[in-house]
């Protein structure tokens, strides 16, 4: 089909074409154009639609409507499926619907899905109207543009200024990963305005219609409206008054039906209108072809839509306000009784409700729960409005803000939820009526199980008195997890799973994993029947309240403590059973665990000694972290990645990563000479990755004995408490070591052969080796050559390093040796240990003198370290774990004249 010229808008199209040359070029990117109702933006995204396929770029097109805020992926299942060749098969597809109550899993899956049909593709990817994107929509395009930020692609999206909205929140989400194109629409030439009036009539524009087009003010939908004789622009109400005049020349049964329509929305069902009206659809069809031949209504198909959302208000403003009203509760009372749900009539029960209205507000409560499971966000909002149209006084509010609480919990907006709780049971004008001690408590307990994830539960919290007997045992059962009740017997499936989880948690924190993995277990299953369903409690009618919404009040997420169950089975020497089932949590458990997730599997991934897998899971920890905005995983995260890189023996990218983390500047400390940091390592509490590995390296790179003993009895309760093979042989290892027993550090090598923990073996392997050279050369050397070719193939480079200079001291050659990092020419990592102590004395402010008493060397015998080298870490030494570094590295030569030798 021929298209009309674009007038008025080369530059903007211009800008179009060239990001497509980009995307064509490998450079994905995305273009979002802004404009009033109107100004033209659908005919540019027309335009370079029609450039995209004359180049035979992949297109995939789709336009949001203000309905699909109901509708999981509603905005953005069209473009997937758009043309002959669609981005998403059908199979897959439909695959898709399944993850919808999912939205990071389902984004990753789309991501994947996508990034797979681009390969070597280049694809423009459109969204028109995009103001009105459902949210999942809006989430998944923001984790799948960052994630395909290496494809051919262009994303091209249209939206209506809307500050802080949809396409803003996308704009920040993405900017960091690609280029963001922004481009505004300002009204038309007078001269643009003239000549694409001309292109629609194919005719020269006559001087009174010239003076005409003069009043749209340069807006192109009215001067097209203005040719079609649609729009007077010398009425104040130009495109109303025009188009009731259209209307006015159809038939009665068609105008009835554009005007139904109009209330329906913007898109609808010929059926839907049919029933409303009391039709059967055969006789409308006559109506349909007027409305489309009045240029009003287009046919998409399956559903129909007006032409124009302006065009709509035309004539929904020709529907009196009474109208309108009793057609919204028509079609509310529709669509309930066709079985479309409350969520599908929750928008017209919004557009009639008036405050007080008990039946609006059930429908809406019915709505939001519908919708929590797929459309979380939306669901807030219904519940909300469902809450304001409650009374402040009325007794009902007070029930209707608690599900307020439980969506915005359902919802993850934690925040929210807490602050709203606060103000409805704190006496504040949110709420006049009667705060029970059920309410309290059941609002409470709601809330409880994400303040103790997050460590923000308080005693205070649980202080409510008089409520009914099942509540107060949850209450009771919370203050035992906080440590101020002893534990109590309970039928109450809530409270037992509670007290478990505090009895885990405990056993947990004292190092006694094999308690804590049963307990854990039993908290997990404590409220749950023999199919899998939680319990209904016998006090349910007691308390007043309905059984569905008493029932689960106060658990714990089950897949929340599945991971530490998972944590304490992988310290027990099952890694691979722990990982196997993280791996199919990863792809079936809850989405907005998925942080949680990831950083224990990059956990068990370091400790199965996968360096680049655990680096992998930490990155994309902090990637999800970021993205569903759940921080509370990012500490280990970066606790992961800095002990990956001190193993790769990259140090400033360790100090990067968790700079303020007591354990890693301790292990820097150590790295840069400083042996009595070592000290620090001995309160490395339980829950650190590789607790255990700290410890040894503790005992054996530091010379203080006395420390290296205490090492080794923490070492040794450790595995009294959990007696696995890995946490023996650790204490036999720092044990042998202190008492320089060969034979035992032989023993300690053979039963971590027997544990999934390769880099806990090299280790072994090194402190026997070097305990051997003298002993027994030949048996020396052989370990230590087992260590290095360990630790080189594992990729921890770092230790690899320290065991060649070992093996080259001990006069063993090679005539290759495996690859292991080259020290750099520059920075911080150029510099020798023993420089690097040096550099931080001088930061610290010592003299030579007092410098080399701290090193214990004398002037005479030290030499000049690498001035230039040390001038060339400069950037890495005035990092945040060294204030005083830039003081340090200006200072003369004379000041760092003092031993240093490599």
């Amino acid at each position: 089909m021929r298209m009309d010229p674009l007038r008025g808008r080369s530059a903007e199209l211009g800008r179009l074409l060239e990001a497509m040359r980009a995307a064509e070029s490998g450079e994905a990117s995305l273009t979002v154009v802004t404009g009033e109702p109107g100004i033209g933006k659908s005919a540019l995204l027309r335009a370079a639609v029609e450039q995209a396929s004359r180049h035979g770029i992949l297109l995939a097109t789709a336009a949001a409507h203000q309905t699909d805020d109901i509708s999981p992926l509603a905005s953005l299942a069209p473009a997937l499926r758009a043309g002959t060749d669609p981005l998403i098969s059908t199979d897959h597809f439909l695959e898709l619907a399944a993850l919808n109550g999912q939205p990071l899993w389902l984004a990753e899956r789309l991501a994947d899905l996508i990034g797979r049909r681009l390969d070597g593709v280049v694809a423009l990817v459109v969204l028109d109207d995009a103001q009105w994107s459902d949210p999942l929509t809006a989430f998944v395009l923001r984790v799948v543009i960052a994630r395909l930020s290496r494809a051919k692609v262009m994303w091209l999206l249209a939206t209506r200024p809307s500050p802080g909205g949809v396409t803003d929140q996308l704009v920040d989400a993405v900017r960091d990963q690609i280029p963001v194109h922004s481009i505004h629409l300002a009204p038309l030439s007078t001269e643009a305005v003239l000549e694409l009036a001309a292109d629609r009539l194919g005719t020269p524009i006559d001087p009174a219609l010239s003076v005409r087009l003069g009043g749209v003010q340069g807006v192109p939908f009215l001067a097209e409206q203005l040719v079609a004789g649609l729009y007077l622009s010398d009425l104040p109400d130009g495109l109303v008054e025009g188009v009731r005049r259209r209307v006015s020349g159809t038939s009665d049964r068609c105008q009835s039906l554009l005007r139904t329509a109009a209330v329906f929305g913007s898109e609808f069902q010929l059926e839907d209108v049919a029933v409303l009206m009391g039709e059967p659809i055969a006789k409308l069809s006559g109506p349909l072809d007027e409305a489309i031949r009045a240029g009003l209504l287009a046919d998409g198909g399956s559903t129909l839509m007006f032409r124009h959302e302006l065009l709509r208000a035309a004539v929904l403003g020709d529907v009196p306000p009474s109208a309108q009203r009793a057609l919204h509760r028509a079609i509310a009372d529709q669509l309930l009784a066709g079985g479309r749900g409350p969520a599908a009539a929750a928008p017209h029960i919004l557009a009639v409700a008036a405050p007080g209205d008990a039946g609006a507000v059930k429908i809406l409560r019915e709505a939001a729960k519908e919708l929590l499971a797929t459309m979380s966000i939306t669901a807030a909002n219904v519940i909300q409005q469902a809450f304001e149209l409650t009374p402040v006084d009325h007794n009902l509010r007070g029930e209707v803000g608690e599900d307020v609480v439980a969506v915005l919990l359902g919802a993850r907006q934690f925040d929210r939820a807490k602050a709203f709780a606060d103000d409805l049971l704190g006496g504040t004008a949110l709420y006049r009526g009667p705060v029970t001690p059920d309410l309290r408590a059941s609002i409470r307990l709601r809330l409880a199980p994400q303040q103790w994830a997050t460590g923000q539960l308080d005693e205070k919290d649980l202080a409510v008195r008089f409520t009914a007997p099942q509540l107060a045992e949850r209450l009771k059962a919370y203050r035992v997890l906080l440590g101020n009740e002893e534990p109590f017997e309970t039928e109450d499936p809530v409270a037992v799973g509670v007290q478990l989880l505090a009895a885990a948690e405990r056993a947990q924190r004292e190092g006694r994993y094999r308690e804590a993995r049963d307990l854990y277990a039993q908290a997990r299953t404590s409220s749950l029947d023999e199919g899998g369903s939680h319990r209904a409690s016998s006090d349910d009618s007691a308390s007043g309240r309905p059984a569905s919404s008493i029932d689960e009040v106060g658990s714990h997420p089950a897949l929340r403590i599945e991971l530490a169950e998972l944590f304490c089975q992988a310290q027990l020497d099952d890694l691979d059973g722990a990982l196997g089932r993280l791996k199919e949590l990863l792809s079936a458990g809850d989405s907005w665990l998925a942080p949680h997730l990831s950083v224990l599997r990059a956990r068990l991934e370091l400790a199965a000694g996968n360096l680049s897998a655990a680096a992998e899971a930490a990155t994309t920890s902090l990637r999800w972290s970021a993205e569903i905005h759940d921080p509370l995983s990012e500490p280990v995260a970066r606790q992961i990645l800095a002990l990956v890189a001190l193993l790769r023996g990259h140090l400033s990218e360790a100090r990067e990563q968790a700079a303020g983390d007591e354990q890693i500047r301790a292990l820097l400390a150590m790295a840069d000479g400083d042996l009595s940091a070592a000290a620090k390592l001995m309160e490395t509490p339980f829950d650190f990755p590789e607790r255990q590995d700290l410890l040894i390296h503790a005992a054996t790179a530091s010379k203080d004995g006395e420390l290296a003993r205490a090492a080794a009895v923490l070492l040794q309760e450790q595995a009294e408490a959990t007696p696995a093979r890995g946490f023996q042989a650790a204490a036999k290892l720092v044990a042998a070591f202190n008492d320089a027993d060969r034979l035992g550090l032989a023993e300690a090598v053979e039963l971590l052969r027997e544990v999934p923990r390769p880099l806990l073996l090299a280790r072994a392997e090194e402190l026997y080796g070097r305990a051997s050279l003298e002993e027994d050369r030949a048996d020396g050397v052989a370990a230590l050559e087992r260590a290095h070719d360990s630790y080189t193939k594992l990729g921890a480079t770092g230790p690899a390093s320290r065991v060649q200079s070992v093996l080259q001291a001990a006069g063993v050659r090679r005539r290759r040796w495996a690859a292991v990092q080259a020290r750099p020419e520059t920075g911080w990592e150029a510099l020798t240990p023993m420089e690097r102590r040096v550099a931080l004395l001088v930061a610290e402010g010592h003299t030579n003198r007092s410098a080399a008493e701290e090193l214990v060397l004398s002037r005479q015998y030290g030499r000049h370290p690498p001035e230039g080298r040390l001038r060339q870490a400069r950037g890495q030494f005035a990092g945040p774990a060294h204030p005083a570094g830039a003081r340090a590295l200006r200072v003369s030569p004379e000041r760092m004249r003092f031993g240093c030798g490599r």
